[in-house]
């Protein structure tokens, strides 16, 4: 049965493009240490926290009139040629995967009207990310996530030196109207898009939400909204 597959916010069935079945999705693979102990048997393994980057390829089908089968393919290589976009599929719409890029083969051309072809797309990290995870939320709204360890972005208003606090651990910042602390891409900046870098002092990691409950504070007198970016293993 065909599939509807979006990506870069373009649905494939706006160009006649379709997966010939829901691809077969791995399983995220966490990123470790492997760590030896003189005097120890085995290996112990650290988890970092972190994911590997994982491949979903998908068979996509195309049909048209017989002389649509090149601009067909030329709308394909150019709808999969952007970078760093979300993957969606249909009958999971609310969910996405980030991909760094896509890597097409050859179209294979079965019959005059008919086109084959494969596109191997490399996510981020391997990791399902929910579409309401990019809202922006009161403080209340993110202190429990009941998915996994988060990398959020933190918008704050006000002005003067605050200090922002997530589980204990404090990052300083130097606010002057607006500063945006993004924790995975690890930059500050306005948002007028000017960086910020050196307006923070702390590390960006001791900013991600856990699991679970999460304490989250900040100075009185500022405003705070958290995108949460939740995200879960497939």
């Amino acid at each position: 049965m065909y599939q509807d597959v979006e990506y870069n916010g373009m649905k494939g069935s706006n160009l006649r493009l379709f997966a010939k079945e829901r691809p077969a999705i791995p399983a995220a693979k966490k990123r470790g240490e492997e760590i030896v102990v003189p005097g120890r048997d085995g290996i112990l393994f650290r988890d970092t926290g972190e994911y590997e980057p994982t491949e979903i390829a998908i068979a996509f089908n195309y049909i048209g009139k017989e002389e649509d089968w090149a601009r067909i393919w030329r709308r394909a290589q150019d709808w999969l040629g952007a970078m760093n976009c979300r993957l969606r599929f249909a009958d999971d719409a609310r969910c996405f995967f980030w991909i760094t890029k896509v890597q097409l083969s050859e179209a294979e051309r079965t019959s005059k009207r008919i086109g084959n072809f494969k596109a191997t797309f490399l996510t981020r990290d391997g990791l399902y990310y929910l579409e309401d995870g990019l809202r922006e939320y009161e403080i209340a709204d993110v202190r429990w996530n009941p998915y996994g360890n988060a990398h959020p972005i933190y918008k704050i208003t006000g002005e003067g030196v605050c200090a922002l606090s997530v589980n204990g651990r404090e990052m300083i910042a130097n606010v002057g109207q607006n500063l945006t602390i993004d924790t995975e891409r690890m930059m500050t900046y306005r948002t007028d898009g000017i960086l910020q870098n050196t307006a923070v002092t702390g590390d960006y990691e001791w900013l991600y939400l856990k699991k679970g409950e999460n304490k989250i504070t900040i100075t009185n007198g500022f405003r705070l909204k958290v995108i949460p970016n939740w995200r879960y293993t497939p």
